[in-house]
């Protein structure tokens, strides 16, 4: 298995138990999630680029359950 698929594998499992609502105790701030948005940025770009592109969408997640979810996907457009 690649370190790709790999890292996909791990996010989806994240995902069915619930994400960050169940880790975390927060919405997340985006549509797409910050994880599905990784797994996308990983299955285009590969693991080093889709994940640091994730990193960087995560850290913009500034406000914990804010009221007003940004629509912002990987490809703009989409």
């Amino acid at each position: 298995m690649s370190l790709s698929k790999l890292a996909i594998a791990l996010i989806n499992s994240y995902q069915r138990k619930g994400g960050s609502k169940h880790y975390f105790s927060l919405e997340c701030n985006f549509i797409p999630t910050c994880s599905e948005y990784t797994k996308q940025a990983i299955n285009y770009y590969g693991l080093f680029t889709g994940c640091k592109l994730g990193l960087k969408r995560i850290m913009r997640c500034s406000e914990p359950d804010c009221a007003n979810i940004s629509h912002d996907p990987l490809h703009k457009g989409q």
